[in-house]
């Protein structure tokens, strides 16, 4: 049987996160999950907060709603070109 505990704890000195769960019996093999919660600034207001950065972000954004200046490939183009 699978229990899920939820704890919020903070990132302690050298990075140790600690986390209390006195319902489990020393040895519980146990799977560990962390879920960092994102910063109060979000990654566009960042990008955006720069005016050359803004002018070219929206700049952009108008080109792909009117669709100009699109460079199209297909997927077995992109394959031979980015795969790995």
């Amino acid at each position: 049987m699978i229990e899920a505990l939820k704890q919020t704890s903070k990132v302690g000195e050298a990075g140790k996160i600690e986390i209390n769960a006195p319902e489990l019996p020393e040895g519980t093999e146990v799977e560990v999950i962390v879920l960092v919660k994102s910063s109060e600034a979000d990654e566009t207001d960042y990008l955006l907060s720069n005016p050359k950065n803004r002018t070219q972000l929206l700049e952009a954004v108008k080109r792909l709603e009117n669709r100009e200046d699109l460079v199209v490939i297909s997927p077995q183009e992109w394959h031979e070109k980015y795969s790995l």
